[in-house]
This record gives structure tokens, sequence and C-alpha cells, in this order.
């Protein structure tokens, strides 16, 4: 079956925002009088988990610290400062998208592919992000973006892709997903997907059984060869 649609994730994948995502949880939790600190090697581990608030959850069983002591809600306000630091961040500059994701966001466009978003960060980030790198075009750019609040189970669990796939109406084998971790990549084949990994800053020693192929970034991807393969 031809080629129809590019599903994406986000973090790692467009762009590499992972350490703009552990610079706004410091900016949370010093705002909060908390004495966490999250070097690069813990957030390497805590990326395992995916979502931001199952993160904190996890850092603090990580710590003994129970979940009578830290409620769920305390955990959500937390996390929705953190996404505001985020969002400011990200708004203040700096961030691009990783080598070549333009060129193949665009030249999809240009052969009539659709274009959609799976990805287990919050709707907040996501829009954020798009407005900063597209501008005027983000609105139009993506059919469809499935966040982490539109499903009950995130990544690796395949719920994020089987939500693009409904709104798109359009079976697996029509549809080429990217991503850049393990996690990504399970959750993408869960939904019977062909997966291009491109590794990132944090998921470079991660393994890819099953990837389409792994790439060091989407300059090295030949839309055209894929479109070929039907």
């Amino acid at each position: 079956m031809p080629i129809a649609a590019l599903i994406f994730d986000v973090d790692g994948t467009l762009a590499e925002t992972e350490e703009i995502h552990r610079a706004a949880f410091a900016d949370a939790f010093a705002e909060a009088g908390l004495p966490w600190r999250w070097d690069v090697d813990l957030y390497r581990d805590l990326l395992k988990t995916t979502g931001g608030k199952e993160r904190i959850r996890r850092f603090l069983d990580m710590r003994g610290i129970s979940a009578s002591t830290v409620s769920d809600e305390a955990i959500a306000a937390l996390h929705a400062r953190k996404t505001a630091f985020y969002g400011t961040r990200v708004a203040e500059g700096g961030l691009a998208l990783r080598p070549g994701v333009e060129r193949v966001l665009r030249e999809a466009r240009t052969r009539g592919l659709r274009l959609a978003i799976a990805t287990t960060t919050s709707r907040p980030n996501i829009e954020t992000l798009l407005d900063v790198v597209f501008g005027a075009e983000a609105a139009d750019l993506f059919e469809t973006l499935v966040c982490g609040e539109d499903v009950a189970v995130k990544k690796p669990a395949p719920d994020a892709y089987v939500e693009a796939l409904r709104r798109l109406d359009l079976p697996a084998e029509a549809c080429l997903a990217f991503e850049d971790s393990a996690n990504g990549l399970a959750s993408a084949r869960g939904a019977g997907l062909a997966t291009i990994v491109t590794p990132s800053l944090y998921t470079g020693h991660e393994t890819f059984d099953g990837a389409a192929a792994i790439l060091e970034n989407l300059e090295a991807f030949d839309l055209d060869v894929w479109l070929r393969r039907e």
C-alpha cells in the first residue's frame, strides 16, 4: 500500500527539546522550594518513563516518597508550572528543528502526503514549539495532533499512534512513523507502523530492534525511496 501520511513524535524527533524540559523542571522545583536536582544522568534514566507527571512520580518513588505524602493533585500543579516555564524558555528562541526535519516536512507536503503528530507530551508544549519553529504555518502544517492528554496510556503503549491512525482514517500500512527513542519505537511498532528512528541526545545509548531504518538524522532520509517501496 502506498504511503499516504507521515506521523512524527515531537521531543527529540522534531527538535532536541529535552534539555529545555529538564531546565523547566528545575525552574518549577526551585519556585516551589523543592531541593530536587535532576542532572543529565538522572534525567536520562527518568526519560524511560513517558509523561512529565509520571516522571515526577517515578522520581518520588525512587526517593521513597509515598503517594500519600505528595498527592496527584500536587504533582499536576507542579507539572503545570513546569509546562509554563517550558513555554517561556521555548518562546525565548534558540530552539531549532533537527537536521533534515524541515526538508522532509516540505517534501511531504509537496507530494501530497498528510502529516500528523503522535506524542506523549502535553498540548501546550507542542503548540508552543510549533508556533516558534514554524510561525504562521504551524496551524496548517499538521492535520492532527495526538497529545498526552488524548490517550489513556502513554508510550510505549501504542495508544497515541492508534489514535492518530483513527483520526487520519488510514491503516498502519499507509503511514510511516518517525521516532527517537526505544519507547517511541515500541509504541509505533505496537500500532503496526514502520518506523524511522533518529536517536537523540538522550537516546543514543538505546537499542532499536524492529526499526525500519536507524539514521543519525533526517538529512540522510530519502522520501522518494520510501514512496517507491510499494
